[in-house]
């Protein structure tokens, strides 16, 4: 009786050790993914909208950081794509030298 009391409690405990861990891996991955989204999310400054559509000074400088982070955006992709388009380079350091440089 004692045995079995004692291996129930063992599996009360293994099954609460599971669960917070189970828990703890959970809320890892959920605290990851609100991470993840707000560092990869819109991280330009940006004027508040509602004063923006009111005032016309702020539509142009709204108007103007737009400008600036779009001309950002095509620079940085035109400079991957020609990146990727252009083959490797060789190795600046030389290769070994040959027997035959050697004698010399």
């Amino acid at each position: 009786m004692s045995l079995r009391l004692v291996s129930l409690k063992g599996v009360i405990v293994m099954v609460i050790l599971v669960a917070a861990l189970l828990g703890l891996l959970v809320g890892g991955a959920v605290c990851f993914y609100c991470l993840r989204s707000t560092i990869t999310g819109d991280i330009g400054p940006q004027l508040k909208r509602m004063h923006a559509d009111i005032d016309p000074q702020l539509r142009r400088m709204q108007n103007q950081l737009d400008l600036i982070e779009s001309a950002i955006n095509l620079t940085l992709a035109t400079w991957y794509s020609e990146m990727s388009s252009n083959p490797p380079r060789p190795p600046a350091v030389p290769g070994p030298r040959s027997s035959n440089e050697d004698r010399r």
